[in-house]
C-alpha cells in the first residue's frame, strides 16, 4: 500500500519546476470569493422551481415550498383540480410571526418564510408551527395561537395521538398536561436522580424530551424508568470569566462494567388515578435496532401498540447487538411473552442503514413482519405471531428493502423504498415499490433511472416523488399508490446556477481492496478545470459503518464544501468503501471487529486507480479530511498510510472508541474482551498508539464543549504526538459542540487555508472571512 516516498515527491517537484510547470500557484482573494460562492447558502437560492418541505394533509391535499428567483412560495396542490394555489396568505402569516416575535431576531419576509410544520384543523383552517410558535390561517388571514400557561414550567412535550395532551418530564418523573388549559397531572412519583422516567440520555445525545409511545386511543403510555445510577459521568468545563461553569451528565463508555439499563413500564390513564404497570421481565439494555440511541428517526420505534391498546410489542436487543428478541406484553398485567429471536455473528439491525425500523406488529392477523439480512441482503419476512415461525419471504434477491413507508393492513399491501434492485443502475439509487403480504411480484412505482425522494400520504393513496441525480435537476411528480403519474408539480431550472459558475460533480466507479468489488464515488473539479494541469487530490472521508462518505445521490446545489474546496485548485473525492451500508451484509460487515480499518484500504485503492485513470490527478499530493468518525479515519490515514497521505485535517475525531459512548463501538467492534497477555480486542485500535508514524502535516480540531465525542479523545492524540516529538497543528474551540455551530464557517476557512498552504504549496489570502448568508 506504500505510496510515493518523500524523496520521489521532491524529485518530481524539481523536475516540474525545471520544465516551467511549477506545482505551486498563486491563490488570491478572488479565488476564495469564488470558492465561497459555491457554498450551499449561495447556490441554493439560484435553483429555480425546486420543491421542498412537502407535507400531506388529511384531506388529500399536498402543501409544499417552491422557490424561484430567490423567493419562496408555500403552495397547496388539490387532487381534484390538479392545480396548485397559495396555501395561505403569506403576507398575513409573516405579519403574525413578526408580531409574535416582538421585534426579536431577523424579521420574517413573506417571500422567504421559514420551514413550517403544517396540518389541518377540524374546521378546515391550517395549523402552522415553526420557530416563532404556533399560528392559524384561514380565508380571513393568519393569527398567532397563544400557548396555554403551565403551572410550573415549559418542558418539551410528547403529544398524544389526538394532540390534546402531552407527556413531559419534571423532577425525574413523568407528567401529562392538557394542551388547551395547561392543567398538569403527575403520573409517576418514585423517580429519582439518574433513575427517572422517560429520560432521553444515550450519553452522546441527551435532551429534555420524554421518550414515550402513546397507545392509539391515548389511554396508555409505554415508557421506561432509566437506571443510570452506576453509569459513568461525563464532565465538561466551560471557558468563561471567573469560576468555570461545569456540565455533567451520565455517559456510558465502551467497556464499562455498568452501563445504562431501562425498566419497561406502561402507564394507564384510563382510570381516575394513573396506574403504573411494570413489565414482568429483567431490566433491558439501553439499545435499539435502528440507531445508537434508544429512539430512531420517528421516535421510539422499537415499541409498537396494538390498535386496541391491550397489548404492545417491542424488541429487546442485547448489549452487543448480536441478538434481537420480539416480545409481546399485556398492558394490563405486564406479563411478557417471547415471540421470536434472531441472532447474528456480527450485529443485527432492522434496516440496512440505521434509520427507521422495518418490523411491524400485526396482532389483528396474528402475524408480525420481520426484517432480516440472513440471506446477505435486507429483506422482509412474514411470521406467525403465536409460534414465531416464518410464513413466507416477501422480498428476495440481491437488493435491500430500506424502509417501510406505508402499510394497508386491511388490504394487506406494503409500500417500501429499496436500493440495488434495478439492473444497470447505481445500486444506491432509491426506488419506491409496492408488494403484498400474501405474496406476488414486487411492483416498481418509480421507473426513472435516478434517485427518488418519496413523501407518501398518510393513507398511502398518493406520494410525491422528487427524482434527480447529482448532475440532473430535480423533477417533482405526484403519483398514485400504483405509480400512475397524476401531475408534475415542478421541474427545477439550473440556468441561474450554471451562469454563476456551478459545475456538476461526476460519478465514478473503482475496484475495492479485493480487486473485484465495485465502489461508487463522486469527484469534484474546479469550474476552471484545465486537463493539462496537475491537481492535488483531497479525500473527504466518513467511514461509517452506519453511513458512508458520499453525502447524497440526489441533486444538491452543494455537497458540503466539496466544490468550494475544488475551486481553490484541488480535485475532491468521496468514496463509500467496504464496511458502509446499503450493499450486501457481507460488504457492510467487511471489517466488523476491526474498526481501525475505517475503509482506508479502499480509499487508498481508489486513490491509486483514479491517479492511473486521470493524468491530471497528482496522487503524490494527496490530502484527506473528515469530521467525527471521519476525524478518526483522517488521523488513522496519516498514521497508517504516511507515505500516501501528506496532509490531513481531523475534526472532532473519536480517536479511541474506549473514550466514546458504549453503543457505538460495542455494536460494530464487539464487547471488550480481556486476553491472556493483558491486551484486549481494542488494543492497537486507537490512533494515539500509532502517532509516532506521522510524517505529513496534521491539523487536529475539537470543540471543548463537545458533548458527543469528548474532547479528551483528541487530546490523547495530542499527548502521544508530543511524546513522539512530532510537529502538528491544533485548534481547540472554547465554546463549540460537536458540529462547531457558529464556529463552522471559521473552521471551514481554516481548513481551506491548511490545504492551500500545505498541499497546494501556495499562500492563502490572510484571514479571508466567510460568513453565512440567510
Amino acid at each position: 500500500m506504500a505510496g510515493h516516498s518523500n524523496a520521489a515527491w521532491l524529485l518530481g517537484t524539481l523536475l516540474m519546476a525545471g520544465t516551467g510547470t511549477a506545482m505551486a500557484q498563486a491563490v488570491t482573494t478572488a479565488d476564495y470569493a469564488r470558492a465561497a460562492s459555491m457554498l450551499g447558502d449561495r447556490t441554493g437560492p439560484l435553483v429555480d422551481h425546486a420543491v421542498s418541505g412537502a407535507q400531506w394533509l388529511d384531506d388529500g391535499s399536498l402543501v409544499y415550498r417552491e422557490q424561484a428567483d430567490g423567493k419562496v412560495r408555500v403552495l397547496r396542490f388539490d387532487q381534484a383540480t390538479g392545480k396548485s394555489t397559495p396555501a395561505f396568505d403569506a403576507q398575513a402569516l409573516a405579519a403574525a410571526m413578526n408580531a409574535a416575535a416582538g421585534g426579536k431576531g431577523r424579521p420574517v419576509q413573506a417571500d422567504k418564510l421559514p420551514p413550517l410544520r403544517i396540518s389541518r384543523n377540524a374546521d378546515g383552517s391550517l395549523a402552522l408551527s415553526g420557530m416563532a410558535g404556533g399560528f392559524r390561517c384561514d380565508a380571513a388571514g393568519c393569527q398567532a395561537v397563544p400557548k396555554a400557561k403551565t403551572a410550573a414550567g415549559d418542558e418539551p412535550g410528547a403529544p398524544s395521538p389526538d394532540g390534546t395532551r402531552e407527556a413531559f418530564i419534571r423532577g425525574w418523573n413523568l407528567w401529562v398536561r392538557d394542551v388547551a388549559s395547561g392543567k398538569e397531572t403527575q403520573l409517576t412519583f418514585d423517580g429519582q436522580p439518574d433513575y427517572g422516567y422517560a429520560t432521553d440520555n444515550a450519553g452522546w445525545k441527551h435532551t429534555d424530551n420524554a421518550i414515550v409511545v402513546w397507545s392509539p386511543d391515548g389511554r396508555k403510555i409505554a415508557t421506561f424508568q432509566q437506571d443510570q445510577r452506576k453509569t459513568s459521568t461525563m464532565t465538561l468545563v466551560g471557558t468563561n470569566v471567573g469560576a468555570p461553569k461545569v456540565e455533567q451528565w451520565k455517559y456510558p463508555f465502551a467497556g464499562d462494567k455498568d452501563v445504562t439499563l431501562i425498566e419497561r413500564v406502561v402507564i394507564d390513564l384510563s382510570g381516575a388515578t394513573p396506574k403504573t404497570v411494570r413489565l414482568q421481565m429483567p431490566a433491558d439494555q439501553h439499545r435499539s435496532t435502528c440507531s445508537d440511541d434508544i429512539a430512531c428517526d420517528d421516535g421510539w420505534e422499537d415499541v409498537q401498540w396494538a390498535q386496541d391498546g391491550r397489548t404492545l410489542a417491542f424488541v429487546s436487543t442485547d448489549r452487543g447487538h448480536k441478538s434481537a428478541t420480539l416480545r409481546v406484553a399485556d398492558a394490563a398485567t405486564g406479563k411478557v411473552r417471547d415471540v421470536y429471536t434472531e441472532t447474528v455473528a456480527t450485529q443485527y439491525q432492522s434496516a440496512p442503514a440505521l434509520s427507521s425500523v422495518n418490523w411491524r406488529y400485526l396482532p389483528e392477523s396474528n402475524e408480525f413482519l420481520w426484517f432480516s439480512q440472513k440471506s446477505n441482503w435486507g429483506h422482509l419476512y412474514l411470521h406467525d405471531l403465536a409460534t414465531g415461525k416464518e410464513k413466507r419471504q416477501l422480498t428476495r434477491g440481491e437488493w435491500n428493502v430500506t424502509e417501510i413507508r406505508h402499510m394497508d393492513r386491511a388490504g394487506r399491501t406494503l409500500w417500501v423504498t429499496g436500493v440495488g434492485r434495478e439492473a444497470g443502475r447505481d445500486p444506491y439509487f432509491v426506488h419506491y415499490y409496492k408488494l403484498g403480504l400474501d405474496g406476488g411480484d414486487v411492483q416498481l412505482l418509480t421507473p426513472e433511472d435516478a434517485n427518488h425522494a418519496v413523501t407518501a400520504s398518510a393513507d398511502g393513496k398518493y406520494f410525491l416523488d422528487i427524482y434527480s441525480t447529482i448532475a440532473t435537476a430535480p423533477v417533482a411528480v405526484v403519483r398514485d399508490g400504483n405509480g400512475r403519474s397524476l401531475a408534475e408539480l415542478a421541474r427545477a431550472d439550473l440556468t441561474r446556477l450554471k451562469a454563476a459558475g456551478w459545475v456538476a460533480p461526476e460519478s465514478f466507479t473503482v475496484k475495492a481492496r479485493d480487486g473485484k468489488t465495485d465502489l461508487y464515488g463522486q469527484l469534484f473539479k474546479p469550474s476552471n478545470f484545465d486537463p493539462k494541469k496537475k491537481y492535488p487530490i483531497v479525500t473527504y472521508i466518513y467511514p461509517g459503518p452506519q453511513v458512508g462518505s458520499v453525502r447524497s445521490r440526489s441533486f444538491m446545489p452543494a455537497h458540503g464544501d466539496h466544490q468550494a474546496l475544488a475551486e481553490l485548485g484541488f480535485v475532491v473525492i468521496a468514496v463509500d468503501g467496504m464496511g458502509t451500508p446499503l450493499r450486501s451484509k457481507a460488504f457492510q460487515d467487511a471489517w466488523y471487529g476491526n474498526m481501525a480499518d475505517n475503509t482506508l484500504p479502499d480509499q487508498v485503492a481508489a486513490l491509486k486507480q483514479l491517479g492511473q485513470r486521470y493524468p491530471w490527478i497528482d496522487t503524490s499530493r494527496a490530502g484527506i479530511w473528515g469530521h467525527s468518525g471521519g476525524g478518526n479515519a483522517t488521523a488513522a490515514a496519516m498514521f497508517r498510510y504516511p507515505d500516501v497521505y501528506k496532509v490531513g485535517i481531523a475534526e472532532s475525531g473519536n480517536h479511541d472508541n474506549l473514550t466514546y459512548e458504549d453503543d457505538w463501538a460495542e455494536r460494530y467492534h464487539g464487547l471488550l474482551e480481556q486476553k491472556a497477555d493483558g491486551t484486549t480486542n481494542y488494543t492497537g485500535q486507537d490512533n494515539a498508539s500509532l502517532a509516532k508514524n506521522l510524517k505529513g502535516k496534521l491539523f487536529l480540531l475539537h470543540g471543548l464543549m463537545d458533548d458527543n465525542v469528548p474532547p479528551q479523545s483528541t487530546l490523547q492524540v495530542v499527548d502521544a504526538l508530543m511524546k513522539a516529538n512530532k510537529d502538528f497543528d491544533l485548534l481547540l474551540l472554547p465554546h463549540a459542540r460537536h458540529g462547531f455551530g457558529a464556529d463552522s464557517y471559521y473552521v471551514m476557512r481554516r481548513r481551506w487555508d491548511y490545504f492551500v498552504k500545505n498541499l497546494l504549496g501556495a499562500e492563502p489570502p490572510k484571514e479571508f472571512e466567510v460568513k453565512p448568508q440567510y
